[in-house]
């Protein structure tokens, strides 16, 4: 395997992984998961009380990991490029699928009200025009892995495409284009500095584009929360993150909260993961966009084996083709 597409893996994994750390502590408080679990050291079955992961077995994935494959499998098949009509119906499929077999994890606020809006008749480029929260974050890992970052426009480009029909805001592409532009650069071989520092780059040109909506900037953003847990303990790092930056599905929360766990973790991509579980809030969505980042960097080699194995048998999850198919779009 060479460098590049171990990389790559360890992007798509890493979000794989973040996603299912985080899976059972998602919606509960910081001091819900410490009374429940102490702290979080591994994949755990979602408790039968939670109202979004009740029933899912231990290592389960969520929807920020089956959107970020639909995601991927439209730029294979789209040879790079994002219809964002059919991303809209190929969203609203999942959902049906999801409620069918009794799923309580559907879509989120910003996406469901698009997609609703779609399904009424209304235009993408208009249906996405109030989506802030961070859906487009969470599942646009596949276009960093597709694209480089070293032609900022028309990276920015192929963003906007997969934010559009959801998150076609200035809020909602800014946290998009940060943790795209963070793992291209660890795609290409990028250290955490280097991608860190090209998510703040490409946050502040996503926030010129799409429809403008109040909001603090994500950008600066990323860089006070990291700035916040320097040299904190982790557990009064995790406590900072919650009282100030915020875990919740908003973009300027929770994209931020992500890149402060990567400073906590020193981008290990196992701890990011973790410490992002044992937020609580969002922190599926926190942990995926972790893992994602820091995989990028460090590669799926640096992901735990037998963490992976599961993945994949939990989930029947193979990430390796799509990977290497979009590898090539690059």
């Amino acid at each position: 395997m060479n460098d590049r597409l171990d990389r790559a893996l360890g992007a798509f994994y890493g979000l794989a992984l973040g996603d299912a750390l985080g899976m059972p502590t998602q919606v509960m408080s910081r001091e819900d998961v410490v009374r429940v679990y102490g702290t979080v050291t591994g994949f755990e079955p979602a408790r039968p009380d939670n109202p979004v992961s009740a029933g899912m077995p231990a290592g389960s994935v969520t929807d920020d990991t089956e959107q970020a494959v639909i995601v991927g499998r439209l730029l294979d098949e789209g040879g790079g490029r994002i219809d964002p009509l059919r991303l809209a119906h190929e969203l609203l499929d999942w959902e049906k699928e999801m409620k069918a077999k009794g799923s309580f994890d559907l879509l989120g606020p910003s996406t469901k009200a698009a997609l609703d809006a779609v399904a009424r008749g209304v235009p993408p480029r208009e249906a996405g025009r109030h989506g802030t929260t961070n859906g487009a974050a969470m599942r646009v890992t596949p276009v960093g892995i597709a694209s480089a970052a070293t032609s900022p426009d028309e990276f920015l480009d192929r963003v906007v495409e997969s934010c559009q029909v959801t998150h076609d805001t200035t809020i909602g592409i800014a946290g998009a284009a940060a943790v795209a532009a963070a793992v291209s650069t660890g795609v290409d071989g990028g250290s955490l500095a280097e991608a860190v520092a090209a998510a703040v780059t490409a946050a502040r040109a996503g926030a010129r584009r799409g429809h403008w909506i109040a909001g603090a900037d994500i950008a600066s953003r990323i860089v006070w929360a990291g700035d916040l847990v320097r040299d904190l303990p982790e557990a009064d790092a995790l406590d900072r993150i919650c009282a100030l930056v915020g875990t919740s599905v908003a973009s300027q929360e929770s994209v931020p909260a992500a890149f402060a766990v990567l400073a906590v973790a020193d981008g290990d991509p196992w701890r990011a993961a973790l410490l992002a579980a044992n937020l609580g809030g969002d922190s599926d969505t926190i942990g995926a966009i972790a893992g994602a980042v820091a995989g990028s960097v460090t590669g799926l080699s640096a992901l735990p084996a037998d963490a992976v194995t599961t993945l994949r048998t939990v989930n029947s999850l193979d990430l390796h083709p799509l990977t290497t198919r979009l590898l090539a779009l690059r």
